[in-house]
């Protein structure tokens, strides 16, 4: 019987930890922290989680379907969900099957396999495995874009942000207006001296409320058509939230949903009482001043940068997982067509697509280990179905915007839609019709 490794104890890791063993498919489990929770473990070394942080997304279209949480709140906090990853990992049997404190530090393939090398607390060691599956995750190396010039006050990335003590009484300067950036913005407004963001593109602003519930909960039955719901939630929003280009926002060009949008309205009021200010994308830097491109500048004491991430899978060579531009190109985002013993989970962004859809992506993954071992015929035709036909349409019609934060956007009921399809087809006895 073949033994797989897991590199990560995130959500994404314990997916697949729990999809592999309950198929009776043997793990062994890399973390490079204490304990399971991945980036919503503020103490993870890797965290990029930050003291104010909660759900964007809400519990019940987030949490593993089979593992409901304990807390009863609409959008939990880190400490709840670090909490609820310890439960998950404990009720499953997970725990033991993690080496924690042990980095990967690279993978090289033999015989078929892989050979894993780590560092843990009983030093270095290197293992062979029939496949790795990589869940890292996607949010811990940070993307620092280049500037011209250069900032003698203080720069920082929001990886580095855990509370809002430092900007007490600071100029501060945010660059990027992501999820993130705007939670750090409202911290910011109640500390600093000043708050300014830079923006350069518009933003669409979903409230985390709509007629007194979560709003990922309305409309969780048949999706409808992008530009039907486009449409639709486009003339809810302008209703509940006005137009963000009277705070100062750019007007967005493209439509909504085609990047993934921001929940939280409360940086809108605080931009309509006057607590922070919207400025230009940055020219360069210029010693403590920083020019903007519509020729205004400002001094500030510190420059936070917002920019988001870049992946991360460092130790392993970008050929053995097919990269393309600013992600790897793999069947699902999973699968690379060569089907060398590599797995990717947890690669997915999508509004609401939760820890259940990683689950199922994870659960697709053992259907197939599965099959290699009990069923060559279903592996094969899986293979042969990614090798030499078309790959879904995972983007439900939307037409996402080109940056590469973007190169690994899916939508979640196409994503989900397609995931199940494979699987249906994997357990089926006689190969599926494809439409």
């Amino acid at each position: 019987m073949n033994r797989y490794a897991v590199i990560g104890a995130g959500p994404s890791g314990l997916a697949a930890a729990r999809a592999l063993t309950r198929r009776g498919i043997g793990i062994d489990g890399y973390e490079a922290s204490s304990g399971v929770g991945g980036l919503w473990d503020i103490d993870n070394p890797r965290s990029t989680m930050y003291e104010s942080a909660h759900l964007i997304s809400s519990r019940t279209t987030t949490e593993f379907s089979e593992f409901p949480m304990r807390s009863t709140v609409d959008y939990p906090g880190h400490r709840v969900l670090r909490q609820y990853f310890d439960d998950y990992a404990e009720h499953f049997g997970l725990t033991e099957l993690f080496r924690f404190e042990t980095t990967v530090i690279r993978l090289e393939p033999r015989d078929g396999g892989w050979d894993l090398t780590s560092a843990g607390p009983s030093g270095e060691e290197t293992r062979w495995y029939a496949g790795v599956v990589l869940a890292n995750g996607t949010l811990a190396e940070p993307n620092i874009p280049p500037f011209a010039g250069s900032f003698t006050g203080e720069l920082m990335h929001t990886s580095s942000y855990r509370s809002p003590a430092p900007l007490a009484g600071k100029r501060v300067l945010l660059i990027g207006a992501g999820n993130s950036g705007c939670d750090i913005a409202v911290d910011a407004v109640h500390h600093a001296a000043s708050v300014d963001m830079s923006v350069r593109r518009g933003y669409y602003f979903v409230p985390r409320y709509l007629f007194g519930r979560p709003s990922d909960t309305l409309n969780q039955g048949r999706p409808l058509p992008a530009r039907i719901k486009q449409a639709v939630d486009s003339r809810v929003l302008k209703a509940f939230t006005g137009d963000p280009v009277r705070f100062g926002f750019p007007k967005p060009d493209y439509r909504i949903y085609e990047a993934h949008p921001i929940v939280n309205t409360m940086v809108l009021n605080h931009l309509g009482q006057g607590d922070l200010r919207i400025r230009p994308d940055v020219d360069r830097f210029d010693g403590s001043t920083v020019r903007f491109r519509d020729g205004t500048a400002d001094d500030y004491d510190l420059v936070l940068l917002a920019t988001g991430y870049t992946l991360d899978y460092r130790f392993v060579d970008r050929r053995h997982l097919q990269w393309q531009g600013a992600a790897p190109r793999l069947f699902l985002n999973m699968f690379p067509s060569s089907f060398n013993g590599l797995y990717v989970m947890g690669m997915i962004e999508a509004s609401g697509i939760g820890w259940q859809g990683r689950y199922e992506q994870a659960d697709l993954l053992a259907t197939y280990l599965d099959a290699v071992d009990n069923d060559a015929a279903s592996a094969a035709r899986f293979r042969d179905r990614v090798t030499t036909k078309p790959w879904p349409d995972v983007t439900g019609g939307y037409q996402y915007l080109g940056l590469a934060r973007m190169a690994y956007y899916v939508n979640k009921d196409a994503y989900r839609a397609a995931v199940r399809r494979e699987r249906e087809a994997l357990e089926s006895p006689v190969p599926h019709g494809r439409g």
